[in-house]
């Protein structure tokens, strides 16, 4: 729709301003929204709507031109918030229609129209009627009146009821929904999806749009029915041989004339939408038109009852179109002749001819068939009357002789129930008369008030319809007889529509009226459908169906429609309107549970943006509108709900899998926050049993100058031990202050995002900024997490290169991060060689994880492995797992005092409750002499400490040693800055280097080497023997994990904490370092000091 801009020239204090002009002020919006449906064909559609729906505001550009001096204040806001006036200028002149029907007609025109040709509609034009068309349709003509004569007046009304007050409680729901904010063309899929989320919203908009082409194939079945039935029954193309093979033929040809009906529907639709609009208002006054024809024929029974009469037999109703006279036998020329009716049920036309047992035993009568409103008839259509297929319809109420043999009846002028009949049958088949709803939203761009028209159109016209279905129950229960209703074509009326018989002045009122409401209905159907497909497709959320965004130059959905044609095609070969009513019944049903669930979560959820103007709803009302929906699909085919479910569900987890982009602000992410919320309060009020123990990683990640993930196997390994389960905080720190490092900390995040969607691992990142590493990483042990989803234990990489580090900073990281953990009481994994780690894509043919138990910390060790055979791999072809041949071995260390046998037999049966499967193997480890080789790897790691203490001067303490000589060598200072150097010392210690340690070492070695190894005891005897005792503990403990486990695939050990004393600390890292000694891939693990693992169920 055109928008007229007015320009105002706005000048600054001092009168120098200049007026800005419309191109300033709106370029960004002109950029980012082009509602020219000229060029809409060539621009880039997919992120318009996404990008509009992110901003605060409607069309809130991202340039504010601001020239005035009176807001100095807030200057520097302008550059990001617009000015109040800026804002509801822009407000004042908005306009929601997107591209739609009127826009298609004037690029169809070809030309571009200056002003708004037709001014906004209100209520009753732009709600009411629409929905009254929509809702008032071909069941009411085809199907109501045998509905009312099969379910009976009282079954009918709760038919009716049922299903009216569904959709009542729906458009409360819808109105609510409508009325909270601006609604563009879209209809009930938009609501839900920005109510529901991208996920559902995908879902229920592809079953509201198979739902809207099958209702497509119904119109259309419709039209077809009437057109051969009624109005051409000759009109036929295969003949049948027999009465079976009639109705394949009745169906084949529907199937040709629908099929062409089809095609020039989408001839019409394609050639133009506006041929299709200006002959609405022709099939609305058609509908009215017949309507009235029939409260009219009503009122006439009081008068003077239609004259159409039913021939019975007995009690069985007869199809009167073979025969003229309802009798066995009249007089001619004063002699009894049989007629017409005697020869369809005798040999041959003589009085002496053999006839049917049931036609010789019983008389013909003939009863009027519509006795009329005060004909007492009420009472016995009051209860239904339902039957199998190839029943004759009866006349309960009128007395006969059944006969013996009734073998024969089939081939007789009966009439039949051509399908058997039950209650929730006809549920599904009337449900589509109440669908329509949601013309009056779809519309919503078109209105004056959309958030007053909306509610009230929508209610008023759901209680008028509903009150049109409900009297015409009562009337056609009271004015038609029960044979007749139950007749579904008309048969015993000589073809006659049966609604038709009652209407004044002429049946032709209702057939005519019928048909070209069907037609109208189907190309409304056709030219929905498409728009609606094309809006699903823009939104970006289900990538197939990106092609069917496109269309026309004029944003006609050529391919959308192709589709649309070619579903519809599908409900037309069905050729039974009996059979495809359920099925959009499904799929509108479907639609409208959501629409309620969505409205139910909002009320429920209370979310600040939910403020509708609609005030007449409640969630209960949306709770119980959602109900009746779910249990009206299961009423009415329980199939058929099934696979509409099924497939809504398809949609859902593909939209899921794939990743929706979109962020709608839909209410389920509300119900997620409220739920977690509720979830971490009940967990924070007490800990987790030990059955439910699992591990909850923080995942300390290394970056590189790049910031981009040191170790990426890390994560994969984080999820092979979580398979997707429990929680997982991926962080890291970066050096600096955040003022400075902000935009660095984003983007360091972003890549650890990108890395744990490549290695699929399932969890949050954090990004840090500190002025102290250890700071940082310090700060993320005490306060990751949020309340009862807190982690319990720490997974990080073995500095590997902590030796040949210039500083001491990368060790110290280690420590202290191990006794904070230690301190904490959390679990600390700490793995080896992390590069070497198979990928979640690799595949290990066999080999073993041995696990060496020297101390119980919890059981911890004991679990991991197990949890790594569980990883699964997210590929659906993918049946191995990375871990699963590889068995599982536990080393356990046998003292000189313990019994290595019965320690074996003790660990088998404590692995058997635990339900672990693992071989078992004791190593008994003697006290034995401290070798040489020991004492020479304690010398070397102690004159190492040695050297490193030395070597411990700061970067600040460098800096300061080389201000204080230059100071020293320049004469200009002032008497403080000399009395301030007095104390200085004159010998200054500069840092060691490289070059120098090494020269140093090695000339100590070669002054070692000549001495015999017996000359060193006296250093060995200096040593310090804790140190000693811990690096033989060590040594003797990595030869025997080298003697059994150096092929394994992993080897798991207990990492011995570090000392109490920060003294050792330079030795500590040195006797990890000989205990993994030779090992490829080596995981420690430390103990949070609680048990893991428990043997009870």
């Amino acid at each position: 729709m055109p928008t007229n801009f007015t320009v105002v020239p706005v000048q600054d204090a001092e009168g120098g301003g200049k007026p800005a002009s419309l191109d300033q002020v709106f370029s960004d919006g002109d950029k980012d929204d082009n509602s020219d449906g000229s060029q809409s064909g060539g621009r880039e559609w997919a992120g318009d709507d996404t990008q509009r729906e992110s901003r605060p505001f409607i069309l809130d550009s991202d340039v504010d031109v601001y020239n005035g001096k009176n807001m100095a204040l807030f200057e520097e806001e302008m550059d990001s918030t617009p000015m109040v006036s800026s804002l509801l200028n822009k407000l004042a002149n908005y306009t929601n229609l997107t591209q739609g029907v009127r826009e298609h007609e004037e690029a169809e025109d070809g030309f571009r129209r200056i002003a708004v040709t037709v001014p906004p509609m209100g209520t009753f034009i732009g709600v009411y009627l629409p929905c009254m068309q929509n809702i008032l349709g071909v069941i009411l003509f085809l199907r109501l009146t045998w509905i009312v004569g099969t379910a009976g007046i009282l079954g009918s009304f709760a038919i009716v009821s049922m299903c009216c007050i569904c959709t009542l409680l729906t458009a409360i729901s819808m109105s609510a929904i409508a009325t909270n904010g601006v609604v563009p063309a879209g209809g009930s899929y938009y609501m839900i999806s920005r109510s529901l989320g991208p996920e559902f919203g995908g879902a229920v908009g592809l079953c509201f749009y198979l739902g809207t082409t099958f209702a497509g194939s119904l119109y259309i079945l419709g039209t077809i029915e009437i057109l051969l039935t009624y109005i051409v029954p000759n009109a036929t193309l295969f003949d049948a041989e027999s009465r079976e093979g009639e109705v394949t033929a009745a169906q084949n040809t529907v199937r040709v004339y629908g099929t062409c009906c089809l095609l020039l529907m989408a001839l019409i639709v394609f050639v133009g939408v506006k041929y299709v609009n200006k002959l609405a208002l022709v099939f609305l006054a058609c509908v009215m038109l017949s309507i009235m024809a029939t409260y009219a024929g009503v009122i006439k029974t009081l008068i003077e009852p239609p004259e159409f009469n039913v021939c019975l037999l007995g009690n069985r109703s007869l199809t009167n179109d073979k025969f003229e006279v309802c009798a066995k036998t009249e007089t001619e020329n004063n002699q009894t002749v049989t007629t017409e009716l005697w020869g369809l049920f005798c040999s041959s036309r003589h009085l002496n001819a053999t006839c049917d047992d049931y036609f010789t035993l019983n008389n013909v009568s003939e009863i009027r068939a519509v006795p009329g409103l005060l004909s007492g008839v009420i009472k016995d259509n009051l209860w239904g009357d339902y039957g199998p297929a190839g029943m004759v319809i009866e006349k309960k109420s009128q007395g006969s002789v059944e006969a013996e043999d009734t073998s024969g009846d089939l081939d007789k002028p009966y009439v039949f129930n051509n399908m058997a009949t039950y209650f929730t049958l006809l549920v599904g088949i009337y449900f589509p008369s109440v669908t329509g709803i949601m013309a009056g939203s779809n519309r919503s761009g078109n209105l004056r008030d959309a958030q007053r028209s909306i509610p009230f159109g929508t209610i008023m016209a759901i209680l008028t319809t509903s009150f049109f279905y409900i009297s015409c129950v009562l009337l056609f229960g009271a004015c038609i007889e029960g044979v007749v209703l139950r007749d579904k074509f008309g048969d015993s009326v000589k073809k006659n529509l049966v609604i038709g018989i009652l209407a004044w002045p002429s049946p032709w009122v209702i057939v005519i009226g019928s048909f070209f409401s069907c037609c109208g209905a189907g190309l409304q159907s056709l030219t929905g459908a498409p728009r609606l497909l094309q809006a699903i497709a823009r939104d970006g959320i289900i990538p197939f169906l990106q092609i069917f965004g496109h269309g026309k130059a004029n944003g006609e959905p050529t391919w959308a429609l192709l589709l649309t044609v070619a579903i519809c095609e599908i409900g037309i070969l069905i050729a039974s309107l009996d059979d495809v009513a359920p099925i959009l019944s499904m799929f509108f049903l479907m639609c409208y549970l959501f629409v309620n669930l969505a409205c139910a979560v909002q009320t429920l959820l209370r979310t600040p943006n939910w403020r509708p103007r609609f005030k007449f709803y409640h969630w209960s009302l949306s709770f119980l509108g959602m109900s009746l929906c779910l249990s009206l699909m299961f009423i009415c085919s329980w199939y058929y709900a099934l696979v509409a479910m099924v497939i809504a569900g398809c949609i859902y987890k593909y939209i899921e899998f794939r990743g929706a982009e979109t962020e709608w602000g839909d209410g389920l992410r509300g119900l997620s926050l409220n739920a977690a919320r509720y979830a971490l309060i009940r967990l924070e009020e007490s800990p987790p049993h030990t059955k439910n123990w699992r591990p909850q990683l923080l995942v300390l990640c290394k970056l590189d100058s790049q910031l981009s993930v040191k170790h990426p196997r890390l994560l994969s390994f984080t999820t092979q031990l979580k398979a997707g389960k429990g929680l997982t905080i991926v962080c890291s720190v970066l050096h600096g202050t955040y003022m400075t490092r902000a935009a660095h900390a984003k983007t360091a995040e972003q890549n650890l995002k990108a890395v744990m969607a490549a290695e699929r691992t399932k969890g949050f990142s954090h990004v840090v900024v500190s002025s102290n590493l250890r700071d940082g990483f310090s700060l993320l042990i005490q306060s990751a997490g949020l309340g009862g989803m807190k982690h319990n234990a720490v997974l990080m990489a073995w500095p590997a290169g902590w030796k040949q580090a210039r500083d001491s900073s990368s060790r110290r990281n280690f420590i202290e991060t191990v006794r904070e953990t230690t301190e904490a009481h959390q679990a600390l994994l700490v793995a080896k060689n992390i590069d070497h780690f198979p990928g979640n894509q690799d595949r290990l043919e066999g080999g073993r994880i041995d696990v060496w138990w020297i101390v119980h910390d919890g059981g911890l060790l004991m679990l991991l492995p197990f949890l790594i055979t569980q990883h699964k791999p997210a590929r659906l072809l993918a049946v191995l797992k990375v871990w699963k041949k590889c068995q599982m071995r536990i080393f356990t260390v046998a003292q000189m005092d313990d019994n290595s046998i019965q320690m074996k037999k003790d660990l088998q049966m404590f692995l058997y409750h635990l339900r672990l499967d693992a071989e078992v193997e004791v190593v008994e480890m003697h006290d034995s002499d401290i070798s040489a080789f020991t004492y020479e790897k304690t010398l070397v790691m102690e004159q190492r400490s040695q050297m490193l203490k030395q070597m411990q001067l700061s970067r600040t303490e460098r800096e300061r040693e080389a201000q204080l000589i230059h100071d020293r060598n320049t004469a200009s200072h002032s008497t403080k800055e000399d009395k301030a150097s007095v104390g200085t010392p004159d010998r200054v210690h500069m840092t060691w280097t490289k070059d120098k340690l090494v020269h140093e070492r090695n000339k100590h070695r070669e002054a070692m080497g000549v001495k015999d190894i017996f000359n060193m005891r006296p250093e060995w005897e200096n040593l310090n023997q804790s140190n000693v005792r811990r690096m033989h503990t060590a040594v003797k403990l990595n030869e025997v994990v080298l003697k059994n486990s150096k092929d394994s695939q992993l080897v798991l050990l207990n990492m011995p904490g570090p000392p109490r004393s920060r003294k050792g600390d330079e030795n500590y890292m040195e006797f990890l370092e000989v205990l993994m000694e030779g090992l490829d891939r080596v995981l420690l693990v430390r103990g949070g000091g609680r048990e893991v693992i428990t043997i009870y169920s």
